[in-house]
């Protein structure tokens, strides 16, 4: 008996391999180390709030700034009469900028399906690498401080950055269609995580020659990508000739149907098939989705509250790490900030593997759901680790692994997959919208969580922080039940109906 064609699986790699150009190639490294730079330069910020806090408080004055007078308005640094107060507001920061990130990412994702994505993304590094440089290294070099100088530049520094996120990946999903799509976006999304590695050693690398020279180094090389990025990157296949990505998916699924998206359920109708969320025209250029509607695809809703409380949990570890290494067993900072790599390279590992796993299964929220069951036990166990810093290290790179590698797959693949359903008709103009839905959404659970992470280690220690990060994981298995229940009966039937054609 033949199987049928829905339950053929095209090999993870096969349309991978057969499609790919030095094009792609290109487009994978710029986007990929386009979107490092602007982690770099947040991850600065986390990686040197030690000596932050320092300069803001009476117990430090750095004398690598020139003098100028008058003091009273060029020399006052001494803007808090205490650590404990200067670290609330570093908090504080934190949540702000994570809040205009997140409207940003509503804005920017509607404005990236509009225009042209490599403009609006080479603006965003560009702006940001200025905003940066004026926050860590003129304001330091000036002796000017103040708090809602400070705050201001925060906000606007979120609402640029916001551009990069939904850009890039609607430049990858035009490029790279379904197949093999979970190994390359999970292999790709660790642009964060190399953003964060690349970040902790630019500032280690300078931070004893003062703060603001690592604000310096960072914002430049940010600035340098935008402008390589502005010349270089080309958004779709269409701008070198190549065949559209859903053209050329189109031709492979007549024989194999291997354009059928993930999010896709066996159980609609073949009418249903056909209904397009698009307005149907003669024109070749399809036409952007509406916000409302992006947000009523299928999934969207339930995988945007998920990874609020999945991204509160990363963002966290982001943020707040090289700290907690450094206050709770009093290591050097620049070692703290090294040793939080581990961290990030478990999430690269993580992305990748299982993006990989997912491939294979042509599910995604079951890989999800494992993973994250496994990092509550690996939360609870970093929670206790030793002062030993080789232990520490391997605890906080499995953490990473089972938080990092579903938290990029959800922010890439995922999104993709979510704006590439048969409602659009795989139209790249949803892709940008769902992924600053999604994303956006998630950074509004980081923001509230950086402040509280703030109030529940002021007032009950580190060891209640981790509690709660058990709680918005255990959150985020609760918000995609729904889709784990669907995608494992489609798995059980898909089985059943292979050894029935056996």
């Amino acid at each position: 008996m033949a199987v049928p064609g829905s339950l053929r699986r095209q090999p993870a790699n096969r349309g991978l391999v057969s499609h790919c150009t030095h094009h792609h190639i290109v487009v994978f490294l710029l986007t990929f180390f386009s979107y490092s730079l602007l982690h770099a330069s947040r991850k600065t910020f986390s990686n040197v709030k030690v000596s932050i806090s320092s300069q803001w408080t009476p117990s430090c004055l750095n004398s690598t700034a020139p003098e100028l007078r008058p003091y009273e308005l060029w020399n006052s640094s001494h803007l808090f009469p205490n650590a404990e107060e200067a670290t609330l507001f570093l908090g504080t920061l934190d949540t702000i900028f994570l809040f205009s990130y997140a409207v940003g990412l509503f804005v920017s994702g509607i404005v990236g399906d509009r225009l042209n994505l490599r403009w609006v993304l080479s603006f965003g590094m560009c702006s940001s690498a200025l905003v940066v440089f004026s926050f860590g290294t003129l304001t330091e070099w000036l002796h000017f401080y103040n708090k809602w100088f400070y705050c201001c530049l925060w906000v606007v520094n979120g609402l640029l950055q916001s551009t990069g996120w939904p850009c890039v990946v609607a430049v990858m999903g035009n490029w790279f269609g379904k197949a093999g799509r979970g190994f390359v976006f999970g292999l790709w999304s660790a642009c964060a995580s190399v953003g964060n590695i690349l970040g902790a050693f630019l500032a280690s690398c300078v931070l004893k020659y003062g703060y603001e020279y690592a604000f310096l180094v960072t914002a430049s090389v940010q600035f340098a990508g935008g402008v390589i990025v502005f010349f270089g990157l080309l958004t779709s296949p269409k701008e070198v000739g190549l065949p559209e990505l859903g053209a050329d998916e189109d031709e492979v699924s007549v024989e194999e149907d291997a354009n059928r998206p993930l999010m896709g359920s066996d159980d609609v109708d073949d009418d249903d098939r056909n209904y397009s969320i698009q307005a149907a025209d003669n024109d070749n250029e399809p036409k952007a989705i509406g916000f409302f509607q992006a947000c009523c695809l299928p999934g969207v809703v339930l995988y945007s509250l998920a990874y609020a409380c999945l991204k509160l949990v990363n963002y966290s570890f982001f943020f707040w790490l090289p700290f907690y290494l450094s206050n709770n067993f009093g290591w050097k900072e620049a070692e703290a900030d090294q040793l939080s790599i581990w961290y990030d390279v478990g999430g690269i590992i993580g992305g990748t593997i299982q993006g990989l796993i997912s491939d294979v299964l042509q599910k995604r929220a079951p890989v999800l759901a494992v993973s994250l069951l496994f990092a509550v036990g690996s939360l609870f166990g970093y929670s206790r680790s030793p002062n030993s810093k080789p232990i520490n290290a391997v605890i906080m790179a499995i953490t990473g692994f089972f938080i990092g590698g579903p938290s990029n797959m959800i922010s890439s693949a995922i999104s993709a997959d979510l704006g590439r359903q048969d409602v659009v008709k795989g139209s790249s103009e949803a892709l940008a919208t769902v992924t600053g839905i999604v994303d956006g959404t998630g950074s509004i659970g980081a923001a509230v969580g950086q402040y509280l992470v703030s109030l529940i280690q002021e007032n009950l220690g580190w060891m209640w922080v981790f509690y709660f990060f058990i709680l918005m994981t255990s959150s985020t298995i609760l918000f995609i039940s729904p889709l784990i229940v669907r995608e494992i009966r489609m798995l059980l039937h898909e089985r059943s109906l292979r050894m029935l054609a056996e």
